[in-house]
């Protein structure tokens, strides 16, 4: 198994295992149309950082990678890329991802009523970098994530960074726990997210906090 920084010929083999990584978690897919959700949690951190995104290689093969963001401030918010994907790819006029949205709105409208918080974007100079992980099922165990992570932790160190933050879902408890194990601590309340759910139930934002 090998940690190395992308190339851009990593490209295309990256894109297609970002469409098979993390199978089988709450969080695998969110709408089903993978071209725009590649949009939001990847494609940008190739063409804007792609100094910070990190692959395990596992047999000749890419098997788990990691992109991150040295500040969130540099970078468009996770709420302005979600709202160009959808105008790109015109969610809104497709059956089973205009089905999504549908049920996000519900979801908001119900919350507001109830006074319950939903998932937003996390903001907080402490923990400016954030950071995407994923690798899939053959890799796991094989110590593909915490490569891929100390890498990371690695490039905060070297830049001085002063922490960084994630964001995953409560109900990921797999994740939750490993994220535990890398130092990350939990950091605020669990607010719904609205539309997503996982075998019926609805899912919650946890999100992490580390400091170098």
């Amino acid at each position: 198994m090998e940690i190395r920084t992308f190339t851009e010929a990593d490209r295309a083999e990256l894109r297609t295992l970002a469409g098979r990584a993390g199978e089988g978690a709450p969080s695998a897919s969110l709408w089903g149309h993978a071209e725009s959700e590649l949009a939001i949690y990847l494609d940008p951190y190739l063409d804007r950082e792609p100094e910070s995104v990190f692959l395990a290689v596992v047999d000749g093969a890419l098997a788990g990678y990691l992109v991150g963001c040295l500040d969130g401030r540099t970078f468009p918010s996770e709420s302005d890329r979600l709202v160009g994907a959808i105008k790109r790819h015109r969610l809104m006029f497709r059956p089973r991802t205009a089905a999504f949205f549908a049920r996000a709105l519900a979801d908001t409208a119900l919350a507001a009523v109830r006074r319950e918080p939903t998932a937003g974007d996390f903001d907080d100079d402490r923990w400016p970098a954030h950071l995407h992980i994923n690798v899939e099922p053959r890799a796991r165990g094989t110590g593909a994530a915490a490569g891929l992570m100390n890498r990371w932790f690695d490039r905060l160190r070297e830049t001085g960074s002063p922490g960084c933050h994630l964001q995953t879902l409560r109900e990921n408890t797999r994740a939750v726990r490993f994220f535990e194990r890398m130092g990350f601590v939990a950091h605020g309340p669990t607010p719904l997210v609205p539309g997503i759910r996982h075998q019926g139930k609805r899912l919650h934002q946890r999100t992490m906090v580390w400091t170098p």
